[in-house]
């Protein structure tokens, strides 16, 4: 048997453990939501959980599945599936392996549970308008949109109140497909666990400001599933209290996520799952850490306009003014105020041919990030769930390239 390398063993996060158990509680208990009289919901990335947990409705993520499709390595061949079932090679991979999996239950934990219901989002993408109609039909299960109008600048009050009457809708479909009425009191329960969730996932990025970051953004994506799946309730609250506290301790043990961090990078777009070990594995051969990403930190970026004690009235902005949800300038300024506060020398962008919303307008922010802030950057051309999209040998030489670059600035300072 293989020795374990003590040096690998004590940068592991000890936490990631219980998530584990979290998460599998989870599923279990989706799966056996027949036997418990419990409701699932299908419910997108972006979308308004609270209103959910409150009524006891198990939220289940078709895109978490994806990311577990990608991580299991199992996207091209339920992507090629879809193919066959007359699905673009264009189209969002999420989208594609999770509707091939549907007639077969396929997947790395063997197909989602039946939804009693499906509530999509806008405020993504346009994808998932199709996609959550296509497994609406084919389930039988209603199907609630909730419009979000895209913030290119700022968020009109015209625009507020919009989303604002469809959050009432939205809770009178849950009454309705629930037939009962929801629990105002617990709403606002819901509400706080929900902001003080996000603020602990915040913190624990934030250790990452720290030399060397206790932890890195390939760490982050795989402790991000718990601040999607279950906003709202005491079990995110206690797990990230707990994670907070290992972060703090690391970084009072000097444990950094890499190995003689040298050099600090910011990542932008969905991971490519398949690829993360590598990819980790390989910046860090370069002494090179992923301090912050884009993708992890959206889920605390709206914190500034929500409101624990008037929760539901400020969902409809919080709910809107997202990462995805904004104009290219409002997000090259996202971008840079992360390059200044984790005090990154370059940043690594996925060019990631399924998320159309993520990937276009990186070479206007690359552009922008250049000329005010006169950091490198590297664009990898790949897919976050399907393998046929990613050339190991393009992309290694790519950033041994990067790398040069960055460590003959890094010289020239």
């Amino acid at each position: 048997m293989k020795e374990k390398d003590p040096e690998k063993e004590k940068r592991k996060i000890k936490s990631a453990a219980r998530m584990k158990e979290i998460m599998t509680h989870y599923y279990i208990e989706a799966k056996t939501a027949d036997q418990s009289g419990k409701k699932v919901a299908w419910i997108t990335s972006g979308g308004p959980v609270e209103p959910l947990i409150a009524m006891e409705v198990i939220p289940i993520y078709p895109e978490n599945h994806g990311a577990m499709i990608g991580a299991s390595k199992m996207g091209k061949d339920l992507c090629e599936k879809a193919e066959r079932m007359g699905y673009s090679s264009d189209l969002c991979s999420y989208a594609c392996s999770d509707i091939a999996c549907s007639p077969i239950n396929g997947g790395p934990i063997g197909g989602l549970p039946r939804p009693d219901m499906l509530i999509c989002c806008t405020n993504i993408c346009g994808t998932v308008l199709k996609w959550y109609e296509i497994q609406a039909r084919y389930y039988g299960a209603p199907l609630f949109i909730l419009d979000t109008p895209f913030c290119h600048t700022d968020f009109p009050e015209q625009a507020k109140r919009y989303v604002r009457r469809q959050l009432d809708e939205y809770m009178d479909f849950l009454e309705k497909v629930c037939g009962r009425k929801i629990d105002y009191d617990k709403m606002k329960e819901v509400g706080k666990l929900s902001i003080e969730g996000q603020k602990l996932w915040k913190a624990v990025l934030d250790t990452a400001t720290h030399r060397p970051a206790p932890l890195s953004a390939f760490d982050a994506f795989f402790h991000l599933a718990l601040i999607v799946t279950l906003r709202g309730t005491a079990q995110v609250v206690e797990y990230y209290t707990l994670l907070l506290k290992e972060m703090n301790e690391r970084i009072d043990a000097g444990i950094g996520a890499v190995e003689n961090e040298q050099y600090r990078l910011l990542w932008d777009n969905i991971p490519i799952w398949y690829r993360t070990k590598w990819l980790s594995e390989k910046f860090a051969s370069h002494g090179a850490c992923l301090v912050a990403d884009t993708y992890t930190s959206a889920w605390c970026g709206s914190l500034e306009y929500l409101n624990e004690n008037d929760f539901i009235e400020t969902m409809a902005e919080g709910y809107s003014r997202i990462y995805l949800n904004i104009g290219i300038d409002k997000m090259a300024e996202i971008v840079i105020s992360l390059i200044d506060k984790y005090d990154a020398d370059g940043i690594v962008m996925h060019s990631n041919r399924s998320c159309k919303p993520y990937s276009f307008g990186q070479y206007d922010i690359q552009k922008i990030v250049r000329e005010k802030r006169k950091i490198p950057s590297l664009i990898i051309d790949a897919d976050m769930v399907d393998e046929r999209f990613f050339s190991e040998s393009q992309v290694e030489t790519r950033i041994d390239a990067f790398m040069e670059v960055i460590k003959g600035t890094s010289a020239r300072e």
